[in-house]
């Protein structure tokens, strides 16, 4: 019997497990849990003897995977997966997929609520703005840049985008695509940041193209902090003490914020974009139909490894 362990530190929904249940016991799988785990000596022994595997944020490195010796898929139930070890998943003849666009939604309305949060002065009763009127810069043209975009336009926003590999898709709907990204932050009242920590966007946000900003703009992150050339930031702040940064991650340099930045920034407790009920449903429902459709089917529509 196929043997499916969902291994996550911090666990779905319980309606989201019931409902992960149903679809493996429908394909007569074995599931097994592993919820609230607090070392990784017990991820290492429950991986041990399974065929595939159901993550969130959790760490799956070479010594994880070498030590799965059955294992032949892993979801991580979300869109990044830069904690998985592509490479020695590969090497190990495990596939890796994400689920791509079921948390978009989620994360996209938590942006709109960022940028307005930024906008209205950190609701600190000090006078703010509105965003009808201003224009959202788009930096990607993924699954959550597309929600915002519907969400803006909806808000009466003017909308742009800079996108590398989406320009036809987000010209397809009526949006300007820049033709680069310093022209994007150079026209944004307001920046939203959706490309991923990897490659060419790692740093992207750097100096070079931060000191276009606007004086009174607003960076809103809810991608990855490493996007973000830090000391870039702190500087452009520095020169421009209208800008505000809101974000879903805390940099590293937090403590330089606070420091000197009080009233311009706002950091999530801990990475709360995609922590909706629906979202956390959402990505596990589709974590499990994609491990069925794997094994039944070969479908490896969404693998991001090679």
């Amino acid at each position: 019997m196929t043997k499916i362990l969902i291994a996550t530190e911090k666990p779905f929904a319980s309606v989201a497990v019931k409902k992960i249940s149903k679809i493996f016991k429908k394909a007569g799988y074995d599931l097994q849990l592993l919820e609230k785990y607090s070392s990784k000596q017990e991820l290492l022994d429950a991986i041990l003897n399974v065929d595939a595997a159901i993550i969130r944020s959790d760490k799956i490195d070479a010594e994880v995977l070498g030590a799965a010796k059955k294992l032949k898929i892993v979801v991580r139930a979300g869109a990044g997966y830069d904690n998985v070890d592509l490479k020695a998943a590969t090497e190990n003849n495990v596939v890796v997929m994400n689920t791509p666009g079921q948390n978009a939604n989620a994360v996209a309305e938590l942006a709109i609520g960022m940028a307005i949060f930024g906008i209205r002065e950190l609701f600190s009763g000090k006078p703010g703005g509105e965003l009808r009127g201003r224009t959202l810069g788009l930096h990607g043209f993924g699954f959550v840049a597309r929600n915002v975009f519907r969400m803006a336009r909806a808000m009466g926003m003017k909308v742009i985008v800079y996108t590398r590999y989406s320009k036809h898709a987000a010209a397809a709907i009526g949006l300007k695509v820049t033709n680069s990204l310093e022209q994007l932050y150079e026209k944004s009242d307001v920046i939203s940041i959706h490309v991923p920590a990897k490659g060419e966007h790692i740093k992207s946000v750097s100096y070079e193209v931060l000191k276009h900003l606007k004086d009174d703009s607003i960076i809103v992150n809810t991608g990855r902090k490493e996007v973000i050339n830090e000391p870039d930031l702190v500087k452009i702040m520095e020169e421009k003490p209208g800008i505000k940064y809101i974000s879903d991650l805390t940099p590293d340099c937090e403590k330089e914020f606070e420091e000197k930045f009080p009233g311009r920034f706002f950091f999530t407790p801990k990475k709360a974009g995609a922590q909706t009920a629906e979202a956390n449903l959402n990505a596990g429902l589709a974590a499990a139909q994609q491990i069925v459709d794997f094994f039944e089917n070969g479908d490896c529509t969404y693998q991001v490894n090679g």
